[in-house]
């Protein structure tokens, strides 16, 4: 089997990211091919992951702002249930983390706060939590956690 590669998600793509947010997000308004490609036409930063030629995951960062006040905003994560669990989703939120260090900005995230793996991952690379969303995601109600990431200064 190949190694996963992430990369700059291609445009031919965004089919494939709307129908693992069917399977991933069935229950609270899953994206659609349009709103990855409008998240694409503002210039917000996306990256997938590549089991060689396929799709096997997807991840999308905002950055406002110039340091020494940015702001970036992790706009989504999703990973493919199927190779959940072998880093696929680190090396994602990886790369959003590189982009946001390059213009060090301050990361924030919402994440369901039922959701223990993902919460220990974002804890795990510098996240904590600083709020809760009451009702976050529609239509389930599900609640989020608001995380920061302090800016990080590369050299």
């Amino acid at each position: 089997m190949s190694e996963v590669e992430v990369l700059k998600l291609r445009r031919s793509d965004l089919r494939r990211c709307a129908e693992l947010e069917q399977v991933l997000f069935d229950g609270d308004d899953p994206w659609s091919r349009a709103a990855f490609s409008a998240e694409l036409d503002q210039g917000h930063h996306y990256v997938g992951a590549y089991l060689g030629e396929r799709l096997i995951g997807y991840a999308g960062l905002a950055v406002n702002g110039r340091p020494p006040h940015a702001e970036a905003e992790v706009h989504t994560i999703g990973v493919d249930p199927e190779h959940q669990g072998e880093g696929v989703g680190k090396a994602l939120l990886r790369a959003l983390l590189s982009r946001a260090d390059e213009h060090r900005a301050t990361t924030f995230l919402e994440v369901r706060t039922d959701n223990e793996a993902a919460i220990t991952m974002y804890r795990d690379h510098g996240f904590e939590i600083v709020g809760l969303r009451p009702r976050y995601y529609q239509p389930s109600g599900a609640d989020a956690h608001t995380m920061r990431r302090e800016a990080v200064e590369v050299s």
